[in-house]
């Protein structure tokens, strides 16, 4: 799987940049867009979701995240895990004045099924 299999996400209105992100190393396994540094930003990502995890687990709250947003004033960043591979989640910048997150999050769900591990 490399970086042209990404691109179909930018399908998503207001796409800017998405990673295919090892959740243990914080490494990008794939990366398409531009406008930010996807590999700082996918480390970085890596750190949020495992902090939350910790949360959850601590909370024993017997349930799996399903995705984290991010709302910044310009941008949505969106984490999800991989259902059939936990240690592997896609993160995606969108613009926030040309996406819409409900279309955005639905397109994620969709996209994660058609991967093959």
């Amino acid at each position: 799987m490399g970086q042209s299999y990404l691109s179909d996400l930018t399908a998503i209105e207001g796409f800017k940049a998405a990673s295919l992100v090892d959740a243990n190393t914080g490494k990008a396994l794939a990366s398409f867009g531009s406008g930010i540094d996807i590999e700082l930003a996918s480390e970085g990502n890596t750190e949020v979701l495992n902090t939350k995890r910790r949360v959850v687990d601590l909370l024993e709250l017997d349930d799996v995240i399903e995705d984290i947003l991010i709302s910044l004033g310009k941008e949505y960043h969106l984490i999800r895990p991989l259902v059939k591979q936990p240690s592997i989640f896609l993160y995606l910048v969108l613009d926030r004045k040309k996406s819409n997150l409900g279309l955005a999050r639905h397109f994620l769900k969709t996209f994660e099924h058609s991967l093959e591990f």
